[in-house]
């Protein structure tokens, strides 16, 4: 900083400190990595590996009973033995250690966090889940974390975490009728698609934050995850009180207590919110009143654009979903029954519907809004993630297209990788879905999407942690094959694909094997022992699976070196002892050299030259070329050193 002044806090800067468990003594800034003391930690399916590695880790109990929430929600379809069998061991193993527990059928892991009021204003809540940001509506700094951290916090009480830097997002004026939160997430991931937020925390303010409702707000602050974002916030006002007090009161009919009167007083007299003189990375200024309704796809949600332009397409549909913790609420589910009422989904194209939980589900029944879908010819699904995440019944087949109200359309998460996936708000998928063609239902509002200003700052290098010395047991020094994975924003998915992620017998060799299959296909059998992986821009965004990183690791990849990271994936590599190192001139440098970046040329080129890694020098080589690379910090290069975050916390039981 210049001049000497020393600025006020972002939000999640003030979260954190206000969870601070170790770090600095002077008040927390962007780029600081500290140890914080969550108020919940959420996991889901991932349960049953989380306690393996809770196990593997030494310890036996829990070291705060009160601070996990286990709801069982991505493959509840399953009624396979095996798959009964992990249920079974994951609440006996809640039920022994006193977790909280919420069994297959209660709803998605996010919605049931904000029904049972675990999300509550001020609060830093986790949850081994990307979609954890959705957390922020009620006010709170949701993040996610990984498997991994989530056995640290178990064991613990306490993950590390660096605090990201912040990007403010003013909202003016008030969506058209028949525009919704939805399409602002599909127009701000369109728009600013260039790593504007990477890694950020967004902080949404401004007077157009009024006029949106709990729903849209917990509909964008979970789809900052797909813009990039760590944190999708938003600030406590009058409609959250109003929400809060409403499930307190629900709560309390049925003898829970979460939230009290004097609570709701408090965060009415004195909301948590940003120092007037707050710290941004960037700012971007949306005019609500100019967003239109939007679809996005195919396969990626940064190709997003205005409903008439991709209309005017007449983009023949196969399926239709309603379903996810992004848009499977009741709003939700209102808004798209009133489109197919008197109408039917057309032939040939199936309609799933599946609500957030079955206290949604239960309250769609009884406005009627339910049945109206049913009778429409809508197929009904268990409240859970479904084909969401690729599991259950309704996934895409090749060749076909899908129109879905979920959060992530990345290439074979919701089926085949030789199927098209397209997002839009629920009423345009119950729209399509009885026009057989992507479509808005009548009279659309909403005029074309034009945010009036963007700017962005880079944060100064004297507020990160740049620590240069060496750690024990870090490598100075790492050679191997150079291999070159041209696409940017490749997935976790593209990394390792859905239909591995729950099965937990998966070996070393089994998951060398299908390691990059919906990449490239053929790429696994080309890797060899000690290659060097270089990628290009949002390397590993999407899911919080760490077998993207293991699956690396099992194929003997050494590291990898990106233009940038999600640090989601950064989290599961630095946890699992896996080097990754952030150079884009690096990246640009390589691309160039092997002529890569025309639409003609391959995905992935593997080489049979060496890139030398030197960490003590902080340089990159390769055919010549040298650049530069920032440090490793103490906490990425002490984890790498230790072979993982396991090895660390098991020190302490031994």
């Amino acid at each position: 900083m210049t001049g000497g002044t020393v600025p006020g806090q972002t939000v999640v800067e003030k979260v954190a400190q206000a969870h601070l468990v170790e770090g600095p003594s002077r008040p927390l800034r962007a780029g600081d990595f500290v140890v914080v003391r969550p108020r919940h930690v959420m996991t889901h399916d991932n349960t049953a590996p989380v306690i393996a590695k809770f196990h593997s880790m030494g310890a036996r109990n829990v070291a705060d009973p009160r601070q996990p929430v286990v709801v069982l929600d991505h493959d509840i379809q399953n009624r396979s033995e095996e798959n009964l069998a992990k249920y079974q061991a994951i609440e006996r193993f809640s039920t022994e250690q006193g977790i909280d527990f919420y069994p297959a059928g209660t709803g998605i892991g996010h919605q049931v966090m904000v029904e049972q009021q675990y999300v509550v204003p001020g609060a830093f809540v986790v949850g081994s889940d990307s979609h954890s940001n959705m957390y922020g509506a009620l006010g709170a700094v949701g993040t996610p974390v990984v498997r991994t951290d989530a056995a640290a916090a178990w064991a613990t009480g306490s993950i590390w975490w660096q605090v990201p830097r912040t990007v403010e997002v003013l909202l003016k004026g008030s969506l058209q009728p028949g525009v919704t939160g939805k399409d602002v997430i599909l127009a701000l991931c369109g728009r600013y698609a260039s790593g504007e937020v990477l890694n950020a925390a967004v902080e949404f303010t401004g007077l157009g934050v009024e006029g949106l409702s709990v729903e849209e707000r917990l509909t964008i602050s979970n789809m900052t995850t797909e813009w990039g974002a760590l944190v999708g916030w938003f600030p406590v006002d009058d409609p959250t009180l109003a929400y809060l007090d409403e499930r307190r009161r629900v709560l309390a009919e049925r003898g829970v207590h979460r939230v009290s009167e004097e609570n709701l007083a408090g965060w009415a007299q004195e909301p948590i919110g940003p120092d007037s003189d707050a710290a941004y990375a960037g700012r971007i200024v949306l005019d609500l009143s100019q967003v239109a309704p939007h679809v996005s796809g195919p396969d990626t949600v940064h190709a997003s654009a205005p409903l008439p332009d991709v209309e005017r397409q007449a983009i023949a549909v196969d399926k239709a979903y309603l379903v996810s913790c992004v848009n499977s609420r009741a709003g939700d589910i209102a808004a798209a029954a009133s489109v197919v009422r008197g109408r039917t989904v057309a032939p040939g194209v199936d309609f799933y519907v599946a609500a957030a939980s079955r206290e949604v589900q239960e309250a769609a029944e009884i406005a009627g809004d339910w049945q109206a879908l049913l009778d429409a010819g809508a197929i009904p699904l268990p409240p859970g993630c479904g084909p969401c995440i690729g599991l259950g019944a309704g996934l895409l087949e090749p060749g076909e297209v899908g129109i879905s109200a979920t959060n992530r359309n990345f290439k074979g998460r919701m089926g085949s990788p030789d199927a098209a996936s397209y997002l839009a708000s629920p009423e345009v998928v119950a729209a399509s879905a009885v026009a057989g063609v992507i479509a808005g239902p009548p009279r659309s509002g909403g005029g074309p999407s034009a945010p009036l200003e963007y700017r962005f700052e880079e944060l100064s290098s004297s507020s990160l942690d740049a620590e240069p010395e060496m750690a024990p047991g870090f490598p100075e020094e790492i050679r191997g094959r150079l291999v070159f994975l041209a696409r940017d924003a490749l997935d976790t998915d593209g990394i390792y694909g859905r239909e591995y992620t729950y099965r937990d017998g998966m070996t070393p060799e089994d998951m060398a094997r299908v390691v990059f299959a919906n990449y490239d296909p053929d790429l696994g059998d080309s890797l060899r022992s000690g290659d060097v992986i270089v990628g290009s821009w949002n390397f590993g965004i999407g899911s919080s699976r760490e077998q993207a990183v293991t699956a690396l690791q099992a194929a003997g990849i050494s590291m990898v070196v990106a233009a940038s990271f999600s640090q989601t994936y950064l989290r599961n590599a630095f946890n699992n002892g896996f080097p990754c190192i952030v150079s884009p001139e690096f990246v640009a440098s390589v691309r160039a050299s092997l002529a890569v970046g025309l639409t003609a040329t391959p995905d992935a080129v593997v080489t049979d030259e060496e890139v030398t890694v030197d960490f003590r020098a902080g340089t990159l080589s390769f055919r010549g070329i040298t650049c530069a690379f920032p440090p490793l910090g103490s906490v990425s290069q002490a984890l790498i050193a230790a072979g993982g975050i396991e090895a660390q916390v098991r020190e302490r039981f031994q």
